[in-house]
């Protein structure tokens, strides 16, 4: 375990963006597709900022986590719980499944990659 600063600082930006679009946007891209891609790069954060482990590794297991998350909205874990009326568990759980946020968790990979490839040197940012 080692505490890094940067990253912690950037997943408390990112939760404070997450919890502004769930209280104040209620549309049909923003809260759902960028919600979802958001908080894939605030879990990434979240766990390099207190683990010093490989990128890749932690981008599968942000994706992992991710894809779980889905799948329990496409087996309504949430209604065989019996918290579909729970606010925080509906937010956290989700309602329904959804391709769409398969690829957008991907995506969201995808860019948390490539931007790590060029903080580390490996691409050219133009």
């Amino acid at each position: 375990m080692q505490f890094h600063f940067n990253y912690f600082a950037a997943a408390v930006l990112l939760f404070f963006t997450e919890v502004f679009i769930a209280a104040f946007i209620n549309d049909t891209i923003i809260r759902p597709y960028g919600g979802d891609f958001l908080v894939v790069i605030f879990l990434y954060f979240l766990l390099k900022s207190f683990f010093n482990i490989p990128v890749k590794n932690a981008i599968f297991g942000v994706l992992f986590f991710a894809f779980a998350v889905e799948a329990s909205q496409y087996f309504r874990l949430i209604s065989l719980l019996n918290r579909q009326d729970n606010r925080i568990a509906s937010m956290v759980l989700g309602n329904h499944f959804e391709w769409l946020d398969i690829v957008i968790y991907i995506l969201a990979a995808l860019c948390i990659y490539s931007a790590e490839k060029i903080k580390a040197g490996y691409l050219k940012a133009e």
